[in-house]
């Protein structure tokens, strides 16, 4: 397993560097990291479970504490803090970083958001908190 060496939030350009003791080194945006949160309100409590997120395009990562010797818990703009990221999931996030984002934007498109559109921010999931599929409230 590999440990990090260094880890740098760059606010403005809004992604996380972290480089590891292989040698490797990424830049994963906190768009990335958010959509992919490890947590149990983003990855569901089974496969299939996932709930999608969308409109997090401009999300800020305000603070970012070690857990042991692990882990990171990044605290987003948006509220979110409940997800743990071991070295191994940051570095698969790195590391096949073009693959998890094809395959977001493929979930994006398949909820129903051609190309991008579903990163915009404000954007929501129709039916979001049902989570049933056309039933068509507005609120």
């Amino acid at each position: 397993m590999s440990n990090p060496t260094g880890l740098t939030v760059h606010s403005k350009s809004r992604y996380l560097e972290v480089s590891f003791d292989d040698g490797a080194s990424f830049n994963i945006p906190f768009e990335l990291l958010r959509v992919y949160s490890p947590s149990a309100e983003v990855k569901g409590h089974g496969p299939g479970q996932e709930v999608l997120q969308v409109g997090k395009r401009e999300v800020a990562m305000t603070n970012l504490e070690p857990v042991g010797n692990y882990a990171v818990k990044p605290t987003f703009d948006d509220g979110h803090n409940s997800g743990l990221y071991t070295w191994n999931y940051l570095y698969d996030l790195g590391a096949r970083m073009e693959h998890h984002w094809a395959d977001y934007l493929k979930r994006l498109e398949a909820a129903g958001f051609p190309g991008d559109s579903g990163r915009e921010p404000g954007t929501v999931l129709p039916g979001a908190a049902a989570k049933a599929h056309g039933c068509g409230h507005h609120h």
